[in-house]
């Protein structure tokens, strides 16, 4: 028990690491940033009410994370190594291929409280560092890691967690934080990463079924 409890902490280890390179990028910046942009972006409206499901995110991650730390390591564990995987990744493009956006309007047509979320989401984030987006890598690892998950694997739930998922991912170009450009490639990259977490045509064996009852 004592070291199933190390090992969860090890992994979570992961977190202060990715968000000391993360910010160290930021603060530091590059020399010069591409623009990331296509013909979609420019369909697509301003929208603040979809600031709150960009905004749920945060409790999407961390809402796995708590569930499985404490009811299902396995759960965790795969979370973890996909998120792993997929920011890595997405450092290392940043790294090479620094991106950037121009998509935040500079007149509001509303004024209400989404819209002033919106406008703090703009100040405490730059517009940099885009491309793949890792709020659709993070929200994917939860979605993958919850319907393989003990609580989470029914139909019932894969469908929440599924509408949940795209969402926030929607959410990200509504609220002009990301170009399409952006979740294009994030989910390309989740779905490269995919087979490295869950092997594809992996057999279920005879404790498993009995751990994962929706089996």
């Amino acid at each position: 028990m004592k070291k199933e409890l190390l090992d969860k902490i090890k992994i979570l280890l992961f977190w202060p690491v990715f968000g000391a390179v993360f910010w160290y990028m930021e603060l530091v910046g590059a020399k010069e940033y591409h623009i990331v942009h296509c013909f979609l972006d420019d369909k697509i409206p301003f929208c603040e009410y979809f600031i709150i499901p960009y905004y749920f995110w945060f409790i999407f991650l961390y809402g796995m994370i708590i569930y499985g730390f404490f009811w299902d390591y396995t759960a965790l564990k795969n979370y973890m190594k996909f998120t792993a995987i997929t920011y890595t990744v997405t450092l290392i493009i940043y790294a090479i291929y620094p991106t950037a956006q121009d998509l935040r309007p500079q007149v509001f047509a509303n004024n209400n409280f989404c819209t002033q979320i919106a406008k703090f989401a703009y100040s405490v984030d730059t517009n940099t560092n885009v491309c793949p987006s890792i709020h659709v890598l993070g929200s994917m690892a939860v979605y993958f890691a919850a319907r393989k998950s003990k609580a989470f694997g029914s139909l019932s739930w894969r469908i929440v967690f599924c509408v949940i998922t795209v969402l926030i991912t929607l959410s990200t170009l509504f609220v002009k934080q990301h170009s399409a450009v952006d979740i294009i490639l994030a989910i390309l990259l989740g779905t490269a990463a995919y087979p490295f977490v869950y092997p594809i045509g992996k057999k279920i064996t005879k404790e498993e079924k009995k751990e994962y009852s929706y089996l």
